[in-house]
C-alpha cells in the first residue's frame, strides 16, 4: 500500500519515528536462506497515546521478529475525526487506526472495514457493551479497545457529603454555601443529552443511517420539552452553576474555583492531582423536573481499533490490532493512561475496580445509551442549550426554541 507523505513539525518528529525490528539479512548469510517478508504498517492513534503505541508496537515487533521484517510507524490522528480523514483517501490511509465507536457504521458501509475474522474469540474476551459498540447489524467490524467513553460527576469531598451529590439541587446548595462552582458543558450536545435521555423524550438515528428522529419538543407525555427547558433554566439561575468546556473545567479544578463538575475518565489524573484525597467520583445526579427527581442520562461509547480493508498486509494488520487490544496491553493502557478496559479480564482486575472514576462510570452505565446520532444533531442542541445556560436572554418562547431545535436535528 502506498503510504501518505506527511509534513512533520520538529516537535512531533520523534512521535513519527518507525519501530523496526525485523532481520535485514538471514542469520546464516547463506545464499539459500529465504529473506523474510518486509511488512510496513502505519498506525493512527491520539497524539497523547503516541508514547504508549510506540511501546506496544516495539513489543509486537520483538514478539514476531523471527517471522517478518516488520516496520511500524505510529502517527497522531484524532479519534473523533478519524473516519473523515480515512475516507478521504482509503488506499493511502493507516493500516490500523483508533476511532470512536459512533463511526463504525459509516466506515463499514464505505468498505473501509471488513468483518473481523476471529469474531467469536473477540466477543468472548470483551464486555458485551463494547462488542455491541464495535458491531453493525450483529457483525463485528472492529476490535474493542476501551469501554470508558462516557461521563459522570467529579466532586471535592472537602465541600460535599455523599447525600449532597445525589441531586443537582444538593450539589448547587452546597456549592453556593462554599462559594465554588458546579461545572457542566452546555455548549456540547454530548453532555446536554443528560437532561433528555431519561424523560421519555427521544432522539436517535433513522434506519437510513444519516438522518435523525427527535421528540425533544413534544408537548405530550409525563414530561414535555418545555418541562426540561424550565429545569435547565432553574439550574442555570444558580450562582454556583457554570457552563464551561472540559478544558475550562480542568482549569477551574486546578485554581480551586470549580469544586464539582461533569466530565469523563480522561480528566481523572488532573482531578486527582488537584484534589488529592478529596477527589470523589459518582454517577450523575438527579435533577428536578416537573416536581420530580429525574436521573441524568449519558451517552456512552468505546474506542475501537480498525483494520483498513485496503491494507497491503491485512493479516499482519489484524494481528497488530489484536495485539494492541489484548488483555495485557489494555492493562498497560489503564496503568499509563487511566483508560477503562473493554477486555473483561482486565476490567475485572483489582486495579481497575479500585478506581473511583471507573466505578462511577460503571454505575452510570445503567443510565447510558450508545451514541448513535447523525451529524445534524450537534449544532441545534448547542444553540438551544447555550440559550438556556445564559438564562434565555432573548426571551423567546421555550416551545419555539424547542421546535426549531428538533426541526434542525431532523434535517438532512
Amino acid at each position: 500500500m502506498k503510504k501518505r507523505a506527511l509534513l512533520m513539525l520538529p516537535f512531533i518528529a520523534l512521535l513519527l519515528l518507525p519501530v523496526s525490528c525485523g532481520r535485514q539479512e538471514a542469520e546464516s548469510g547463506g545464499e539459500d536462506e529465504t529473506r523474510q517478508q518486509a511488512v510496513e504498517l502505519t498506525v493512527w492513534g491520539a497524539e497523547e497515546d503516541m508514547a504508549l503505541l510506540q511501546e506496544i508496537a516495539a513489543a509486537f515487533c520483538s514478539r514476531y521478529a523471527g517471522q517478518a521484517d516488520l516496520q511500524i510507524t505510529c502517527q497522531p490522528q484524532s479519534e473523533s475525526s478519524c473516519k473523515d480523514v480515512l475516507l478521504g483517501d482509503l488506499e493511502n490511509g493507516a493500516d490500523v487506526f483508533t476511532f470512536a465507536d459512533d463511526q463504525v457504521a459509516a466506515l463499514a458501509a464505505a468498505g473501509a472495514l471488513d468483518p473481523v475474522e476471529n469474531a467469536a474469540s473477540i466477543r468472548a474476551e470483551n464486555l458485551s457493551a463494547a462488542v455491541e459498540a464495535a458491531s453493525v447489524g450483529g457483525t463485528l467490524y472492529a476490535y474493542p479497545l476501551t469501554a470508558d467513553n462516557g461521563y459522570f460527576l467529579y466532586y471535592n469531598k472537602d465541600f460535599f457529603d455523599p447525600e449532597d451529590v445525589r441531586t443537582t439541587d444538593g450539589i448547587l446548595a452546597a456549592a453556593e454555601e462554599a462559594g465554588g462552582k458546579f461545572a457542566m458543558d452546555w455548549t456540547s450536545a454530548w453532555y446536554v443529552y443528560a437532561f433528555f435521555g431519561n424523560t421519555g423524550l427521544t432522539v436517535g438515528l433513522n434506519p437510513d443511517g444519516l438522518t435523525n428522529y427527535c421528540t425533544w419538543n413534544s408537548t405530550e407525555g409525563p414530561i414535555t420539552g418545555v418541562d426540561v427547558a424550565q429545569a435547565m433554566l432553574s439550574i442555570a439561575a444558580s450562582p454556583a452553576f457554570s457552563s464551561r468546556t472540559d478544558e475550562d473545567f480542568v482549569k477551574g479544578v486546578r485554581d480551586g474555583s470549580v469544586i464539582a463538575g461533569v466530565s469523563g475518565i480522561w480528566n481523572a489524573a488532573a482531578v486527582q492531582e488537584a484534589w488529592g484525597a478529596g477527589a470523589g467520583a459518582v454517577k450523575l445526579p438527579t435533577f428536578t423536573c416537573k416536581g420530580q427527581q429525574v436521573q441524568m442520562a449519558s451517552f456512552s461509547g468505546c474506542k475501537l481499533i480498525g483494520v483498513n480493508a485496503y491494507s497491503a498486509f491485512p493479516e499482519w494488520a489484524a494481528r497488530l490490532a489484536e495485539w494492541i487490544t489484548s488483555e495485557e496491553n489494555q492493562r498497560l493502557r489503564f496503568e499509563r493512561r487511566g483508560q477503562g478496559p473493554s477486555n473483561s479480564a482486565a476490567a475485572a482486575s483489582p486495579e481497575v475496580q479500585n478506581s473511583a472514576a471507573i466505578a462511577a462510570l460503571l454505575a452510570q452505565s445503567e443510565f447510558s445509551q450508545l451514541q448513535r446520532i447523525g451529524g445534524s444533531f450537534w449544532s441545534p442542541v448547542t444553540e438551544f442549550a447555550s440559550s438556556m445556560a445564559e438564562g434565555n436572554p432573548s426571551g423567546a418562547s421555550l416551545q419555539a426554541q424547542l421546535d426549531r431545535m428538533a426541526e434542525n436535528i431532523m434535517s438532512r
